[in-house]
């Protein structure tokens, strides 16, 4: 049985009629927050619950332990959980026999990353009666926005729009990041209801950090213009060279990886969905388009020449801003060129 995510909290009452359940996709905040609804439904049926967790890597190394785990009853408890992280098709002939013949009190949760329709594991927890599969994609920017104005309102906190969007920047939308960044501003706020923008951007460490990010993209995507204005925003503070040069190593080691993959798979999207470290919602369309401009032997030239700008710049420091400037310029106005 497929249930939304969002479905999950409206009818908890569903979470009570299976043993098993798949969260599979992207968003691993989410999959967090649906495994505590499913823990706190089993408590309510008996608070005795022991909670065990696996990766599916133990479970190869080990299938008598396993299935020991899954068929033998609790020595101190009345229902047991057994978490089962990193799951792949590998699996699906131990949850079936497992399906077949389950104790009672105990539930199985399966986290999984991305699955294609194709997948076993997928098809076997959408199609069983007694099985429970959810989708967990990415949060989006109104997701986060919720989210953040809930955990807010625990505290009786109130932030304006463009605050809460700074700290939604921050978390590199992941629910994770931006409940650690309202703790902060709890454990700050005290008595305190109404901060600051200005505070705000002090406890989160925000100095337009976030823009690097940013600026790499627009200028690989050859927005001359966007690249320029962050750019000017970025000189109000001391541009940090070095840091930008390794971010933007880093997303030319990423677009590297896809391009060898895509050599061996036509299914770019699928590439994308799939590659890791996760890439967000909001950056993938930047990478196909990156990807489109940039050729394979262009991504492993600009390898040698970030190498060779970070050593000038360090070299020169009197003219390293010079330096490093004519460098992420001519990148932007080559992208451009293609684009």
């Amino acid at each position: 049985m497929i249930i939304k995510s969002y479905e999950v909290k409206k009818n908890k009452s569903n979470l009570a009629k299976s043993n098993f359940f798949l969260l599979y996709g992207e968003n691993l905040g989410l999959k967090k927050d649906i495994k505590n609804l499913i823990t706190k439904e089993i408590k309510q049926k008996n608070d005795s619950v022991e909670i065990l967790s696996l990766y599916e890597s133990e479970i190869a190394n080990n299938e008598e332990n396993f299935y020991n785990l899954a068929y033998t009853g609790s020595l101190f408890s009345s229902y047991k959980i057994i978490t089962v992280y990193d799951a792949t098709d590998k699996i699906i002939k131990k949850i079936n026999n497992i399906y077949d013949n389950h104790p009672a009190n105990v539930f199985f949760i399966i986290f999984s990353e991305i699955l294609e329709k194709k997948s076993k594991l997928r098809d076997f927890f959408e199609k069983g009666e007694k099985t429970i599969c959810v989708p967990c994609y990415l949060d989006n920017e109104k997701d986060l926005g919720i989210i953040a104005q809930l955990e807010l309102k625990k505290s009786n906190i109130i932030l304006s729009r463009e605050a809460i969007n700074i700290l939604i920047e921050k978390s590199n939308f992941d629910r994770n990041n931006l409940r650690n960044e309202i703790e902060k501003i709890k454990s700050y706020s005290l008595n305190k209801k109404n901060l600051e923008l200005n505070e705000i951007k002090s406890l989160v460490n925000f100095s337009g950090e976030y823009k690097s990010d940013i600026l790499i993209n627009e200028c690989l995507c050859g927005n001359i213009s966007q690249y320029k204005k962050i750019i000017s925003e970025l000189y109000i503070n001391t541009v940090n060279q070095i840091f930008l040069l390794r971010i933007l190593s880093n997303k030319i080691h990423r677009l590297l990886k896809i391009k060898e993959q895509k050599n061996k798979s036509n299914n770019i999207d699928n590439i994308i969905n799939t590659s890791k470290p996760t890439i967000f919602w909001k950056d993938k369309p930047l990478v196909k388009k990156q990807l489109s401009i940039w050729s394979l032997n262009d991504l492993q030239k600009m390898i040698y020449d970030i190498n060779n700008t970070e050593l000038l710049c360090k070299k020169n420091p009197q003219i390293s801003n010079s330096i490093f400037l004519n460098f992420f310029s001519e990148i932007c106005k080559k992208a451009n060129n293609f684009s």
